[in-house]
């Protein structure tokens, strides 16, 4: 049934692409679907976009094998999302047109900020697409029932062609359509499973913490603060800087900024955000209750050793749910269950690519020709989604047999270390210049890069990508702690450096603007 689900779901969502995707060279229809969609289909694409598999599936295996310490991320994952709301969705639906290099380059014109902004973008969502791709092939080796590598390669193979397609194809338009299908199954699934994970318990969520606890191993510290990171050297310092890299990085990634452009308005993108952040608190909840539920009826021991990173504690604990004994209504529960994830992977990877091929068609190869047609722009952006999207492939048949948690770990970093303090000081600082620009980007990155082979993530560790090696030898598992103040810093030094006549140039360009940025129209006699 999971097989028969599977293909009806690539297919009905393939479909889908073809009849909603542009039917003539028009970008606004490529890039932002005209702005065409309501508040609330509008604002659970953005939800679909921002909750990925690895949220879905990373998120649960957290909250199966350390208790609290995974409560506290998925609700980070949620604080990530309402920062965004608050301070920046606005700012960028007003700066930004189609790309983050946009938006930044409303204030300092010129394809040096584009080309390190689709630099950045590539580099903070390509460690993500190698994750979900990855993750594909895992994902269908394990509720199908086999174990050749040949065969996941195939899978990761065939659906990676299958996801260049959604973005080349359908545009914003159709992989917003993609999205919000993704989105209500997969809540819609999992509210079902969080019930009768909840039935079981008399409904008495007290009990589920308790039963999940005696089964975790760790006792009373299952519920408490610090398992995730007692191992490590500064623990409380580690789990500041993993918090700090989640609320900072989620929502700041270009494939869910990206969504902000798609609101014809202001309101609009407020009631979508609305929308959006109602969504991920749901599943948030959701996840909750089926991550305890998996490590009481199924247990901490087990979900480990089929997985030392608790990814498949999601599928478990959704199978637990449903009893020794299963109707052929839970079967299909099930099989419902498995699908939502299977169109998670799917769509995230679509979403991802086509931020990605948007940026390199609009950001580096449109700004080269002073006049290019509509119809050459679309046509280097669905070349651009073949670009990225058949290396992503290639990369991930490499990765798919090592631990893919530094990957997840990196993109959240360069999202938290460079993409926001750049959205942040460009979008707010009167004086930030170019160089400032450049030197946020370039140095925030440049931090990330540098740091994170030296965590244990990468080595040291038997859960680690090169379990085999140890050049571990900075402190934290994330590295935010050290590399968001460097971006911030790198961002204000070049600012300074640059001169006090150039911060003045700068600070002229932005009044001229600052009216359209912040409220969305010009001030009277600007």
């Amino acid at each position: 049934m999971s097989l028969v689900g599977f293909t009806a779901v690539a297919t009905v969502t393939l479909l889908l692409c073809v009849m909603t995707g542009p039917d003539r060279d028009d970008l606004d229809e490529f890039y932002t679907g005209y702005g065409s969609l309501s508040p609330m289909r509008n604002g659970l694409a953005i939800a679909g976009d921002y909750i990925s598999a690895a949220s879905v599936l990373g998120t649960g295996g957290v909250i199966a094998l350390f208790g609290h310490d995974g409560v506290v991320l998925a609700l980070s994952t949620a604080l990530s999302l309402m920062l965004l709301m608050f301070l920046l969705a606005e700012p960028l639906r007003n700066a930004g047109r189609f790309t983050m290099g946009d938006a930044l380059a409303r204030r300092m014109p010129g394809r040096a900020a584009r080309i390190t902004a689709c630099a950045v973008t590539i580099a903070a969502l390509l460690p993500l697409m190698l994750v979900q791709l990855a993750g594909t092939g895992q994902l269908l080796a394990f509720v199908l029932g086999f174990s050749g590598a040949a065969l996941q390669t195939g899978c990761i193979i065939g659906l990676g062609m299958l996801m260049i397609g959604y973005a080349a194809i359908g545009g914003m338009k159709g992989t917003a359509l993609i999205q919000i299908l993704k989105i209500v199954m997969l809540l819609g699934s999992g509210l079902v499973v969080a019930a009768l994970i909840l039935h079981r318990f008399d409904w008495n969520p007290g009990a589920l913490f308790d039963a999940a606890a005696d089964r975790s191993g760790a006792g009373p510290a299952f519920l408490n603060s610090g398992l995730q990171f007692a191992g490590g050297p500064h623990p409380d310092a580690d789990m500041i800087s993993s918090q700090l890299t989640v609320v900072l990085g989620g929502a700041c990634l270009p494939h869910v900024t990206m969504r902000m452009y798609t609101a014809s308005s202001a309101r609009q993108v407020r009631r979508s955000m609305s929308w959006a952040v109602s969504g991920v608190a749901l599943f948030v909840l959701v996840v909750m209750v089926i991550g305890f539920g998996a490590a009481a009826l199924v247990g901490r021991s087990v979900i480990a050793g089929i997985d030392p990173q608790g990814n498949t504690a999601y599928l478990l604990g959704s199978q637990a749910a449903f009893g020794a004994r299963v109707s052929t209504a839970e079967t299909f529960l099930f099989t419902t269950v498995t699908t939502a994830v299977f169109l998670t992977l799917l769509a995230s990877v679509g979403g991802m690519i086509l931020a990605c091929a948007n940026s390199l068609a609009h950001d580096v190869f449109a700004t080269r020709v002073r006049e290019m047609s509509p119809r050459r722009e679309m046509t280097l952006a669905r070349v651009s989604a073949l670009a990225v999207g058949v290396p992503a492939i290639v990369l991930a048949t490499l990765v798919q047999h090592r631990s893919l948690q530094p990957l997840v770990t990196l993109s959240f970093c360069l999202g938290a270390s460079a993409i926001a303090p750049a959205l942040v000081y460009g979008l707010f600082w009167r004086r930030y210049t170019r160089a400032g620009l450049l030197c946020t980007l370039i140095g925030g990155s440049l931090a990330v890069l540098l740091l994170m082979p030296g965590t244990n993530l990468v080595s040291g560790s038997p859960v680690s990508a090169f379990p085999e090696a140890d050049f571990n030898w900075f402190p934290f598992t994330t590295t935010g702690l050290v590399s968001i103040p460097l971006g911030f810093a790198c961002g204000w030094l070049g600012t300074m450096l640059s001169g006090r006549r150039k911060a003045q140039e700068q600070r002229r360009h932005y009044e001229a603007v600052e009216g359209w940025i912040l409220a969305g129209a010009v001030r009277r006699g600007d």
